[in-house]
């Protein structure tokens, strides 16, 4: 059985910096985790919001609030933002 090493598994040419990028990985990772949360307690208030107006006689989508979050998300993190923020809304629709 190989062991794989630090330096190995990280791509770094010192022990130094595979110390630091293994640190950083691990933020990463705690990160992600944040961010998946958050993702599913916004798709869990998304259901709440669509529940509320379908009830009330109205659609599913509200196409004006998409393009506000769209909006937002392309104004604070570029062209990629807006990638991102259509998949958010993607999971975010039809779960009721």
């Amino acid at each position: 059985m190989t062991t794989t090493t630090p330096t190995e598994k990280t791509g770094a040419r010192t022990d130094e910096a595979a110390t630091l990028i293994g640190g950083a990985r691990e933020r990463i990772d705690a990160l992600d985790d944040r961010i998946i949360g958050l993702i599913q307690e916004r798709m869990a208030v998304s259901a709440v919001i669509q529940e509320a107006r379908i009830g009330s006689g109205g659609r599913r989508v509200n196409l004006a609030r998409e393009m506000e979050v769209l909006g937002h998300y392309r104004d604070a993190l570029g062209k990629p933002g807006t990638a991102l923020a259509m998949t958010m809304l993607e999971l975010c629709r039809g779960r009721i």
